[in-house]
């Protein structure tokens, strides 16, 4: 399971007002092969009635569903993901216990 940080989901939603995302707009977590290091993290929003619960691990957390398809699912489980805002950066983070290497950016990973 994933684990979406309050402070994370407050900065989704922000955006998702920002964007006028219509209600019901689901905040979809995956990984991607790609980066310096093999996988890379992926977040973004899909339509409510794109969730297949036949493909998707489908959680509510702090009053938002996330999706995760079940093959990123192998790679994000027990991950937490958190919203930084400091002054040297600003960005969601990813603690990961899968990741046997990872590279400077933060968004790049090997299992």
């Amino acid at each position: 399971m994933v684990t979406v940080t309050e402070k994370a989901i407050g900065e989704v939603k922000r955006a998702m007002g920002e964007a006028n995302l219509p209600e019901g707009t689901v905040l979809r977590i995956g990984v991607a092969g790609g980066g310096c290091s093999g996988f890379q993290y992926k977040l973004g929003f899909d339509a409510a009635d794109n969730v297949n619960t036949e493909k998707d691990h489908i959680t509510e957390q702090h009053g938002l569903q996330v999706a995760i398809d079940k093959k990123s699912d192998l790679y994000l489980d027990g991950t937490t993901v958190d919203y930084y805002d400091g002054l040297e950066k600003r960005g969601f983070t990813f603690e990961n216990p899968n990741v046997t290497k990872s590279c400077g950016c933060g968004s790049s990973f090997s299992v």
